[in-house]
């Protein structure tokens, strides 16, 4: 029995089209600064700082904290789609083969979305301050019909990382400040595969394509470490600007691979390497990141904002999934070639402090997509240029209690994916791949709330 054409064409953990900024970020780590397109990290105005500009902290006196949680409601849908066995013919039947005909279009993002963040900090003395953060920086949710015309290629992803990141601020007089952190990163992700197993149970037959198929059920995790640096200049009374960079975080994500199998080719598909469970492990890199930002104090009511991020997405050019179990005539490695490039992201914004208590505030920002062209797009993450809106509020409580609200639109470009898995495409003449082809439209916008609670001691 040939088994040389069969699954995993897989999606690398980190990729997600429910991630709302370019490349696979979540987008927005704090409400305050949502509510400028992340354009007022140079502002300092609360223990969010530490995620932006840790260098901030010097701002802050006392005890301050701040929980944040944003709620995303993303909108990717996929239309239009298309798909092709290795032997040419097109895919028409959805899983459970005749009788049954195989969706290309739908909705691939779940409603909503709900993500927290959390920061402490501390002012030890007049020079040294302290603080942590834990937040999300990478989150999400996509998932195919199981009968979709892509199954092939992708049917489920979900990826969730936290940071935890304390951090120590240095005022080395009243104009420079500078901080280090360090960051400890969990990642965990899920994917979900399909195999058209049918193809090599039929004796290499291409009428036995889409009738029988199985899937993979792939599940891992891991701790990686990185740092983050920051200088802040107060380069007059209304003028500040500063400087943050972000390490790479390198990350094994290990975990289980689990095979659902048709009973009529149970056995040999076992003996051909896919066992019901066997290891699986994937390298990954998240990029590194640096930000270059200002400050200017327009009058006593309006502050304006700037933001220039640069994104190593580059990291992101090749990836390989390894199982334990060689499979026969297929090696034991899922290749993927995405071929990202860095990005930048520009951001203006500026508040308005309509009373004593109440300040509006608002930002528009730039994000380009690392994905080179359609034909390196994933289906997992049909990602592209974006533009951001925001607005929102800062209410004052009272002295030591204030709330944030904002709201973001992110419009995203339509954009096309050209899929395939066949070996030839990584240089290699053996891989863990369907060997399928497809195409799809997409088209995606997002939109987030967010609430943040800012207490002083």
């Amino acid at each position: 029995m040939q088994l040389k054409r069969l699954t995993l064409s897989v999606m690398m953990m980190g990729a997600s089209a429910a991630a709302m900024a370019s490349g696979y970020h979540f987008g927005t780590q704090s409400v305050s600064s949502q509510s400028t397109a992340n354009a007022s990290a140079a502002e300092a105005a609360d223990a969010s700082t530490i995620f932006y500009n840790a260098a901030g902290m010097t701002k802050l006196d006392g005890t301050n904290f701040s929980g944040a949680i944003n709620l995303v409601m993303p909108s990717v849908e996929y239309s239009n789609a298309s798909g092709n066995y290795p032997t040419g013919g097109a895919i028409t039947t959805g899983d459970g083969g005749a009788g049954t005909t195989a969706a290309t279009s739908g909705k691939i993002t779940d409603d909503l979305i709900a993500v927290p963040h959390f920061y402490l900090s501390h002012q030890l003395n007049d020079k040294v301050y302290v603080g942590l953060g834990v937040y999300v920086p990478y989150a999400s949710d996509t998932e195919y019909q199981r009968n979709s015309v892509l199954r092939y290629n992708l049917n489920a992803t979900s990826l969730t990382t936290i940071d935890i990141n304390p951090t120590v601020a240095f005022k080395l007089n009243e104009q420079h400040s500078v901080a280090v952190g360090v960051i400890a990163q969990y990642a965990k992700a899920h994917l979900r595969q399909y195999a058209n197993f049918g193809f090599a149970l039929a004796g290499n037959n291409p009428a036995g394509n889409g009738q029988a198929d199985g899937f993979a059920d792939v599940d891992g995790d891991d701790w990686g470490f990185g740092y983050n640096l920051a200088w802040m200049w107060d380069i007059s009374d209304k003028t500040r600007v500063g400087i943050n960079y972000r390490s790479q975080i390198e990350h094994t994500l290990s975990g289980t691979a689990k095979w659902s199998k048709p009973a009529a080719g149970y056995s040999a598909l076992n003996a051909a390497g896919f066992k019901d469970s066997e290891g699986a492990s994937v390298d990954i890199t998240t990029p590194e990141s640096l930000s270059l930002h200002g400050m200017h104090k327009l009058n006593d009511k309006v502050d304006l904002f700037a933001d220039v991020t640069w994104t190593k997405h580059s990291r992101f050019s090749t990836a390989q999934l390894k199982y334990e179990n060689s499979k026969t005539n297929q090696g034991n490695t899922t290749y993927l070639n995405p071929d990202w490039k860095d990005t930048y992201k520009i951001a203006i914004g500026g508040s308005y402090q309509w009373s004593n208590p109440l300040q509006l505030r608002f930002g528009i920002a730039y994000d380009k997509s690392p994905v080179p062209d359609d034909n390196h797009r994933l289906a997992t993450m049909p990602d592209n240029d974006r533009y951001w809106y925001s607005f929102g509020a800062k209410y004052d409580i009272n002295k030591n209690n204030s709330v944030d609200v904002a709201y973001s639109y992110i419009q995203i470009k339509d954009a096309k994916a050209n899929v395939s898995g066949k070996c030839s495409n990584y240089g290699v003449s053996q891989c863990v791949s369907s060997q399928t082809t497809a195409t799809a439209d997409y088209k995606s916008h997002a939109q987030i709330i967010g609430v943040q609670y800012n207490h002083s001691f």
